[in-house]
């Protein structure tokens, strides 16, 4: 598991600013589960964070990569345009929420995606000031760092941000914030900080992602919707970890009966290999010139086949109706543990894009300490889970939504296990 020699070499030879939740050194991955340098199994409940919403080498995305490594590998769109890249924006365009015309970009990372997302809101308005919520991650980019709405690790260290921008409280009622709490510090932003009339777009996860899995309650998103239209502001959905079936949706923001005039996508779009979008309003995404947009390897033609299988598998293995039906079970379990494991406070999450919360018993605040416990009594036992949250009590769960139901049975005994343990120790 430690494989020490390795982890010798990478501390000689890699920044320490790159983190590592494991020790586990990857040697092959099929679907749920991945196997380490040692021969040892592991059930893959991080997905790369999201990112093998389909599995690890789901066969006709590694069918559909092969097929366009024996035809090209890299031209520059820019430069030499090929089909497929205009074929994704297309399906794109037609199933991103919102009636209207759209046009797309395609870039390689969601923090590129977020960064093109700011400068067409700035160039579709004509200005300047950005508003972001606490709690929200939206990349490592200084923009992205900027929004960020958490400073360590994130932040810390690194000087002064971009200006013009603001964040508000993101509405968690369990930890004292409400709704009306949190529009009412918006109002206050923008009597006190910022001109609304100079407000280019608001940024938002429909649920939030490393801040906790926090879905937006829909009164809120509906609110930030005629908020936005009241002052011509433009609405963003950062969908980069929610996006493609996680929440039991295409996007989660079709849980919301209102639509994003932006929205910013990536992980689970490429099935494992690197491609990131923004989608919108087709008279928004034109604002920027010709050469406003764009990067050596953005839409690259072996992230866009892959794109196109995702899509594809995701229609094909109903796997939005999957999501739903994974979640149930993996918070119906949860719940049979409550008696035992009086920590857990919250279960929460749309579809199969689920967390659990845990307090310290005789203190009721927030246990980092717990949740990190279960997580490593699950590693030992071969379960592989991520914490979140800006306290660090949370554990979330992003397994491959095509998980099989052998494995992910018993995966949910791990789980049951390591957090009965955790307690007892």
């Amino acid at each position: 598991m430690t494989a020490t020699p390795l982890t010798d070499r990478k501390n000689a030879a890699i920044s320490r600013g790159v983190g590592m939740t494991t020790q586990i050194y990857a040697d092959r991955a099929e679907n749920a589960e991945i196997w380490d340098k040692e021969g040892n199994r592991y059930i893959d409940f991080a997905a790369g964070i999201a990112v093998v919403n389909t599995g690890h080498r789901h066969p006709r995305v590694i069918e559909a990569v092969k097929n366009q490594l024996d035809r090209f590998t890299h031209t520059c769109h820019q430069v030499v345009p090929y089909e497929n890249y205009v074929e994704l924006a297309e399906r794109l365009n037609a199933i991103t929420p919102g009636n209207f015309a759209k046009k797309t970009i395609f870039v390689t990372t969601g923090a590129e995606a977020v960064e093109n997302a700011v400068k067409i809101a700035r160039a579709a308005t004509g200005r300047q000031a950005v508003i972001a919520f606490s709690g929200g991650f939206h990349g490592r980019t200084f923009m992205g760092m900027a929004l960020t709405g958490k400073v360590v690790p994130y932040k810390v260290g690194f000087g002064a941000m971009p200006a013009d921008v603001f964040h508000a409280p993101f509405p968690v009622e369990m930890h004292g914030t409400t709704v009306e709490q949190s529009l009412g510090v918006l109002k206050k932003l923008f009597a006190a900080d910022v001109d609304p009339n100079r407000v280019a777009a608001i940024i938002i996860e429909p649920v939030q992602g490393e801040g906790g899995f926090y879905p937006v309650p829909v009164a809120f998103m509906k609110a930030l919707r005629e908020i936005c239209d009241q002052h011509g502001i433009l609405l963003i959905a950062d969908e980069v970890q929610t996006g493609f079936a996680r929440t039991g949706k295409l996007f989660a923001m079709e849980h919301y009966g209102v639509v994003a005039d932006i929205t910013t996508m990536a992980k689970g779009l490429g099935g494992g290999f690197p491609i990131a979008a923004v989608t919108g309003r087709a008279e928004i995404m034109d604002a920027p010139g010709p050469g406003g947009l764009g990067g050596t390897y953005a839409g690259s033609p072996i992230g866009v086949a892959a794109a196109h299988a995702v899509l594809d598998v995701i229609k094909d293995e109903d796997l939005c109706n999957r999501a739903e039906n994974l979640g149930a079970r993996l918070k119906q379990r949860l719940a049979s543990l409550q008696d035992k494991v009086p920590e857990i406070v919250d279960i929460r999450g749309p579809g199969f894009m689920n967390a659990v919360e845990f307090n310290d018993v005789s203190t009721k605040l927030p246990s980092a300490d717990f949740a990190n416990k279960v997580r490593l009594k699950a590693l030992e036992k071969g379960l592989i889970l991520l914490t979140c949250g800006v306290h660090g009590n949370v554990i979330r769960f992003l397994a491959p939504i095509t998980i099989q139901d052998e494995v992910f049975a018993e995966a949910l005994d791990i789980l049951e296990a390591a957090m009965v343990e955790a307690r007892a120790a």
